[in-house]
């Protein structure tokens, strides 16, 4: 019941499970939508609501739905490893966008998730699932088996014991497989998924590092039916992640 759910949470807690109700496929919802969504009466709802708009967090459209407010985007800009990283990041990026008219994208893990950071594209790039502020598996992605051949081993543990969605005939769904390509990342400093996520999509990835460990990947995506589509971009990806590592060395970030 929503009333049991709502006793459970502390004040703060009730907070963040409004907020937590607004995803990429509901970013539009109703006063009732986000009482149902956070579990808490409809009253309670209506005081958080207030409270967030009145603070810039919730904006109302003039249908009456709610959305995030630009006071969450700003308190996000300070977020070490989104801002600071892209800024840092971009001038490569753009670089390698210029050479090759791909998707160019940078990525963190946040859990057991990618988390895209930044992504440039051209209109006829290979079409991609993934988009600035989206998250996705770490194992089908080269960014993710960037982020992951270097996460903590209980993390890597945990994503091996869990199951492996396939997204096309090619996904590696078998833990003792990724568990070598893993390795392979580890040994090779670069990362190569090809057609895990769509069947005419192929990646190769480089971490970029900030005092001595992986805090992010770069990647470059392109149209292909083999592992020989990006072999070309191996070197200039693997550059522009070692340009990177050297400016967040240098700045303090990441």
């Amino acid at each position: 019941m929503p009333e049991a759910g709502a006793r459970a949470l502390t004040a703060g807690g009730k907070l963040l499970a409004v907020l937590g109700a607004f995803t990429r496929d509901r970013p539009a919802l109703t006063l009732s939508d986000i009482a149902r969504s956070a579990g808490v009466p409809l009253s309670t709802a209506h005081r958080l609501v207030g409270e967030l708009g009145a603070w810039g967090a919730l904006e109302r459209d003039d249908d009456g739905r709610y959305r995030i407010g630009l006071r969450i985007w700003e308190l996000g800009a300070l977020a070490p490893r989104g801002p600071g990283l892209r800024e840092a990041a971009l001038p490569f990026m753009e670089d390698l966008y210029e050479v090759t008219h791909e998707n160019v994208q940078l990525a963190v893990r946040e859990g057991t998730e990618v988390l895209y950071v930044e992504r440039l594209a051209a209109r006829d790039a290979v079409s991609v699932l993934t988009r600035v502020g989206g998250r996705f598996a770490l194992a089908p992605t080269g960014v993710g088996l960037v982020l992951l051949a270097h996460a903590p081993v209980e993390v890597q543990e945990q994503v091996l014991a869990a199951p492996l969605r396939r997204h096309t005939p090619h996904t590696i769904t078998d833990p003792r497989q990724l568990r070598r390509v893993l390795a392979e990342v580890r040994r090779s400093g670069v990362a190569v998924s090809d057609r895990q996520v769509t069947t005419d999509a192929v990646s190769v990835a480089a971490p970029i590092e900030a005092r001595g460990a992986v805090v992010a990947a770069l990647s470059i995506v392109v149209r292909g039916n083999s592992a020989a589509a990006v072999r070309p971009f191996a070197p200039g990806v693997r550059a522009a992640a070692r340009g990177i590592s050297r400016v967040l060395s240098q700045d303090g970030s990441g």
